[in-house]
Parts: structure tokens; sequence; C-alpha cells
């Protein structure tokens, strides 16, 4: 029975520490308790760590951390923590079919976006994920727009276009079997300076020569899937003149894009827009007095542009947002000397490419599929403005789940026909929106035609605020709507439970009885003002709590010193720190005791220093240690005493008058007659015996011994040691004549070696020529230079 109750009281123990921790941990408050006077619906737009409790006995801070609130009683079923969620709404499957099957689907009957649709509850500081997913169908519809500059200089250019409706249709077989074209020209503003005005210019601007009169764009033929058609309209088409190089093709594009006689449906929209001019563009309609600026909207009259001597030109900028909003993906096909120009351009604008034209455009259908594959191979999403305080961000898993790149990741590259890319999509609310109305945003890949609608709902409030019961008896006779544990004041009514009246005391009046010195701050931020009077807010620690009228003291924001509130030597008023006895300072941290800045020798930081909050603070650089005790530059306790010592004894002999105040710190200073009387060293390790050198070159004894109760003695020997040194003069002639000495005897003894040896070598010389043996013979190498011939008739007769 004992050892349960043991076992009881140190489970108990355990939980009291636990929740200590936590009101220790959460005693300077969080982001949740700074909204712990406002409503359930301030609470949890904090953040998604905040909770409230509606518990009504609860005694602390209504919003905190979710834990912090159970552990300090508010049971779970009263905790309103409103969570996040993710809805998918419309989920049908990605379209999964071939070019050549029998059945051909419609443009609205092909899913590339899955899913369609999703409704996300946002709360403030939860994020919500999702995953998307594009595959690219097959067989998908195409409709092109040839927009054709026929300025007089493209004349040539015009001949390969011709034909350009078969030959394309044919080349594209193997990428869509729905193809469709269209065709448009443009030229330049019918006004001053862009074109010639006079009616003879107006009506043949290339006189002598034969030509079309201007225009600023014509809708020639609308987009068709009748290949013959678009090669028997270009063919009649003629060229035009006018007077500056930039083109007007900024207002052909506008209109073609807009109108939409043009023909766009449900499909991959291209605007093949050729020339080789540069353009005008906003602002440069000034030059002919037009400065309003384009409205981006359709002014076709007989397939004509009317108002070009109106508005000046588009912006890019309006260009870029209305080919992103009608998801047309647009090529430059241009000539090699505005090729960077457009490259330029391109960049501006999403989903375009350029080409570069041949001299008379013979190669325009290869540059046409090549950027139309360059462009239907990448894949970038983009999203509508999102909503103030919301953010989104996004992870691609591409090709062969290579991550994507780009801003945000969210470019896919190398995607072919039947590719399937997924995306994982992150959207957070930071805070809730002014209006907390639901809000829809869509996303979709630049140039395609289906996107996904997300629907944001917001969770800006709990609850409970649904349950609250109006005139509760709770709220002082009924003057509040008791919610979520609290009182909601009708109007007029002020104070924690409706217990003021505004007729009694003014709002100003109440603010202004509760602000300090006519400051801003109510109660300090640390109370509330109920009716006049500031009450301040409790701490979780019951030994913690604002005082005074306006709250603006405590008891637990002084200084601090090893962790504790005034270094656990005083008391905290008011952020101030009342130091017991014995301390001082602004944390208490200064110990007025001097005991351990002593130093052996029973002086104050061996007299080096000054003893500040018991600790030495060393006065002479050169000094250093707990008191002052090292000198790495005086060569220890005897180098540091050497001059005091020698000043003293010379003092006591009479050779000097006075020393130096500090070398009287000693407490004792004795002198003997020689070395040998001198206190031999004892095992004490504030014994020194010192042996140092004086100007005289004498070196004098003495011992030096430290004691804290006795302090510092000193015995000197009177006799100095001093030693004569050798004369100089005879050591150095000595040296000198040593070494010419030494000279001459190598000298002698190496002639003499040479004698012995020379001898020697001569005796063997004279040995060798007595031993030698002499032959008369002729010598063989010898010839005579005499020859005798003997005759053989005459035989010596």
């Amino acid at each position: 029975m004992d050892m349960k109750v043991v076992m009881f009281s140190a489970l108990l123990g355990l939980l009291c520490i636990t929740v200590a921790e936590l009101d220790a941990a959460t005693a300077d408050g969080n982001e949740c308790t700074k909204a712990a006077g406002l409503s359930c619906g301030d609470c949890i737009r904090v953040g998604q760590q905040c909770g409230w409790c509606t518990q009504k006995d609860y005694k602390f801070s209504r919003c905190d951390e979710l834990q912090v609130l159970l552990s300090k009683g508010c049971a779970y079923i009263n905790v309103e923590n409103p969570r996040g969620n993710v809805t998918i709404n419309e989920n049908k499957d990605v379209t999964n079919r071939k070019k050549d099957v029998a059945e051909k689907l419609k443009p609205d009957q092909i899913t590339q976006i899955q899913p369609q649709k999703v409704t996300l509850d946002l709360r403030a500081g939860e994020p919500q994920k999702f995953n998307m997913k594009f595959k690219r169908a097959e067989d998908y519809p195409i409709d092109l727009y040839y927009l054709m500059d026929l300025s007089d200089s493209m004349i040539q250019n015009l001949q390969n276009v011709k034909n350009l409706g078969t030959e394309l249709a044919r080349e594209m077989q193997d990428l869509t079997s729905d193809l469709r074209l269209g065709f448009g020209s443009f030229m330049e503003k019918l006004v001053m300076p862009f074109v010639m005005t006079t009616p003879t210019k107006l009506a043949n601007p290339c006189a002598p020569l034969s030509c079309t009169r201007p225009f600023s764009y014509k809708n020639v033929l609308n987009l068709t899937s009748n290949g013959q058609a678009f090669t028997d309209i270009v063919s009649i088409q003629k060229t035009s003149g006018n007077l500056d190089f930039p083109e007007g093709g900024f207002d052909a594009i506008m209109q073609a894009v807009v109108c939409k006689e043009i023909g766009w449906r449900t499909a991959t929209k291209l605007l093949v827009f050729s020339t080789d001019a540069s353009f005008h563009f906003a602002g440069d309609g000034k030059l002919a007095g037009l400065v309003l600026p384009n409205d981006g909207q359709c002014y076709l009259e007989n397939s004509e542009y009317t108002k070009s001597d109106y508005f000046d030109y588009p912006s890019i900028s309006q260009l870029a947002d209305i080919l992103s909003e009608k998801n047309i993906q647009t090529i430059f096909a241009v000539s090699q000397e505005v090729q960077p120009l457009y490259k330029e351009l391109s960049a501006l604008i999403p989903k375009s490419a350029v080409g570069t034209l041949s001299a008379n455009s013979s190669n325009v259908i290869q540059l046409i599929i090549d950027a139309y594959n360059s462009l239907s191979s990448e894949l970038n999403l983009d999203n509508t403005k999102l909503p103030e305080g919301v953010s989104i961000s996004y992870v691609s898993f591409c090709k062969d789940g290579v991550k994507g790149t780009g801003e945000n990741g969210k470019k896919c590259s190398n995607i072919s026909i039947g590719d399937e890319v997924n995306f994982e999509i992150e959207i957070t609310a930071k805070t809730c929106p002014s209006n907390s109305k639901s809000e829809v945003i869509h996303i979709k890949p630049l140039g395609f035609n289906e996107q996904l609608s997300v629907v944001l709902n917001f969770i800006c409030e709990c609850e409970c605020h649904k349950d609250g019961i109006p005139k509760s008896p709770e709220c002082h006779f009924g003057n509040g709507t008791l919610e979520c544990g609290i009182c909601r004041c009708n109007p007029g009514r002020l104070g924690r439970y409706c217990e003021c009246s505004q007729d009694e005391v003014t709002t100003e009046d109440q603010d202004a009885n509760c602000r300090k010195d006519n400051g801003t701050e109510i109660c300090s931020n640390n109370g509330e003002c109920v009716c006049g009077v500031c009450e301040c807010k409790t701490r979780d620690d019951p030994e913690e709590r604002y005082e005074g009228k306006y709250c603006e003291c405590d008891n637990f924001n002084c200084e601090r010193s090893g962790g504790k509130p005034c270094g656990g030597h005083g008391q905290c008023v008011c952020r101030k720190c009342i130091c017991e006895k014995g301390y001082t300072g602004s944390a208490c941290d200064c110990p007025l005791d001097k005991e351990p800045c002593k130093a052996n020798d029973g002086t104050e930081c061996n007299g080096h220093g000054t003893c500040e909050c018991g600790v030495c603070k060393c006065t002479d650089p050169k000094y250093k240690g707990p008191t002052c005790e090292n000198c790495p530059t005086c060569g220890g306790i005897c180098g540091e005493h050497r001059d005091c010592v020698r000043c003293r004894l010379e003092e006591l002999q009479g050779s000097r008058t006075k020393c130096n105040g500090t070398c009287y710190q000693f407490k004792q200073f004795t002198t003997v007659k020689k070395v040998d009387d001198l206190p031999k060293a004892t095992d004490s390790s504030n014994f020194h015996k010192c042996k140092e050198k004086d100007e005289n070159d004498c070196y004098f004894h003495f011992t030096y011994q430290a004691n804290k109760t006795s302090g510092a003695h000193i015995v000197v020997a009177e006799t100095p040691e001093c030693y004569t040194g050798p004369e100089l003069i005879p050591v150095v002639a000595g040296v000198i004549g040593g070494i010419v000495l030494i000279g001459l005897a190598l000298l002698l003894i190496w002639k003499l070696l040479m004698i012995i040896h020379d001898r020697r070598e001569f005796a063997k010389f004279e040995k060798e020529k007595m031993n030698a043996k002499w032959d008369t013979t002729q010598n063989p190498i010898y010839r005579s230079a005499v020859t005798t011939v003997v005759n053989p008739k005459y035989e010596g007769k």
C-alpha cells in the first residue's frame, strides 16, 4: 500500500513539473496568446498552431497552442481548432486515343488536364496540397492563322506563301488530321507620317509602278480546312507601299486575336507573323496625333480594320496578356536582319518562338513545323492573379521523373505526344482576406485551352460563432451574446462581462484614463480598459503579475544573470532589481565581497588592479590572471620584485633615500650578510629563491614567500656576488699567436714530408737504373737510309 502511495506521489510530482515547464515556456507569451483578449475568429487567424478554449470556467489564456490548452485543463471537446481540406469536384480522366481511330472526338470532348475543379478550405498558415496531371492528346486540332506583311519589300516572299495551304497540310498530317488555315495581311496606319495621304498616293503608292492601295489590316481568309481555298485567295494578293520602315503589325495581331470572325475554336492556336521589318508600338502613334490608347476591342468592317487612324498602337504587355488569355501561340517568321529584335520581343511574350526566313521564304513550311514542335514540347504552368495573402508553389515531375525547371519549378521540356506530366501544387493563405469571401483562381498550361479551376474558401471564423447565446445572463443581465465562452457586448456596452455603459464612461474618457502620459498604448498593452480602469492581464504563473495603474509594472521582466531574474540575489519590482545585502548592479550580479580578489601575499589584485564585482580588473596591461598575478614579460616572481628588492636594499644601506610606494607592500623585509644565510627552500609553492643581476653586473640573492595572513616576506643577502672578467688583450694576443704557430708548424711538417717523399722516389730510380741490361743489336724499329743491292752476275768478282 505504501509503495502505491509513493508511486502515485512521484507521478503527480512529474505531472506538476511538466505543467510548470509548459507554463514557463509560454510565460513570455507566443503568437497565440497575443490574440487571447479578442475573439475565437481572431485566434484561429493567427496561425494553424492556435486553438481556442470555449470552456466557461477556463481561467487561463483562451487562445493558445493546442497542447498547452489541453495541459491546462481545457477538455478536448471544448477546443476550437478547425483544419483545412481539399475536395476534388471534377475529375475526368485524361483522354487516351490514337490518331487513326475511326471515331473523331470534338475538341471539347478531349481532356488533357486532370482534375478539372478543386475546392480548398484554407486556414491561415496551413498549406493545402493536391496533384494535377497533364497529358498531351494525340491528333489534337490545330488552327493556324498566317498574318503577313504585304509591303512592297515582301513581294518575293508572297510567291512562296501561295502554296502554303496544301503543302503545310501534307507536312503536318503526322501531327494532326484536323488542320485549319486562315490568312491576313497588314501594312501601316493610314495617316501621316506613316503613309502618304495624297489622293494619288492613296490610290497607288508605288507609282509609276502598279500596286494596291495601302491599308492597316485585312482579314483575307477566315480559318478553314480547305487548303485549296487558302491557295486561291493568297494567289490574288498584291503588295503595297508606305513611307517608313517599321510596320503596324501590332494592330493586326490585336485584331486577329480578339475578332470572333477569324473563327478560332477550341484547338491548338498558332499565329504566324511574317515580316522583314521592325514594328511600331504604343507611343509611336503620337507622331500622328493618335493619343488614345488601344482598347483591345475588335473593329473590323468588311474584314478591314477601321480604327487605325483613331487609336494608338497596342503595347507589348497588352499583346502578351491577350495572347495568353486567348491561348494563342505566336511564331515570328522574320528575315535575318530583324531576327535579333524579334528574339527580344519573343522573350516578353509567353509561348512564342522566332524563326528566320530565307531570302524568298522558301523555308517557311519547315520553319512553322520546327517552331510548332518547339512550342508544343514545352509545358509551362501559369495561374491567374492570387487573392491578397495567398501564395502558390509548384513541384513538377516531368518525363522520366525529371524535376521541372524555370520559375517556381513549373516548366517541363521535351514533352512528346502521349507523355504524362504530374504537378504537386501547394496553396497557402497567410491571412484571411478582408472580405473573407470565396475566390476562384485558374491554373493552366500556357498555350492550351484547358484549365484547372480552384475554389478557395477561407476559414476565418469558429464553428462556435454560430452557437452564440444572445442576451446571455452571464453577460451582465443580458447585455451581450455569450459566444465561444466569452461575451460579445451589445452596442453601448463595454467590459469583459459587458458591465459598463458608454453613457457612464465615454470611449474617449475611458481610453484617456487608461493611457499613461497621454500615450497611444492602452494599459501599456498589458491589460484591458474596463470602465475607465485598467484590468491587468493574468499570467499563467501565479508568481508573475502585472501591476500599476496602467499595468506598466511587472515582477518578471527585470535583467537576468545566470538565467535568473536579478541573478537570484534580489527582487524584481516594477521591472527594476532591488538587490539584497552584499550585491549591487542592474541585475544584482555584482558582489561587494572583495575576498576573491586577495592575492597570496594578502594584497588586493597583487597591487596591479582593482576589485570590481568580486573580480580583479588589471590596471597594468602586463598583468593577467584571477588576481593579476601573471606577468609573462616580467620574468616571473623574481623578475617582478627585482627592482623593488634592490631599491629597498640600497635604502637600508643608505645609498638611496626613498623607493616607489608599491615597494613597501612587503609585510616583512629583512637582510642577511651572505647568500648562505638565506632561508632554505621549502615545499611551499609560494616560496621562491631568486638570483637577479644589478646595473654593476653583480648578482644579488633574495627569497620571496607570500601568505594571505602575514603577507609577503622578503629576505635579501647584503653582499652581492661580483665576478671579474679576464684581460682582453692577452687573450686576443694569445689566440692570434697560437693560430700563427699552429700554421707554421703545419707548413714545416708538410715540407718535411715532401723531402722524405722525394728522396724515396730518387733512390728507387737509381736502383732501377743499376739493374737495367743494355743490348747492342740493331733497334728493330730502326731502318737505314742506305739500300745495298747484290748483282747476281757479278758473284763477288
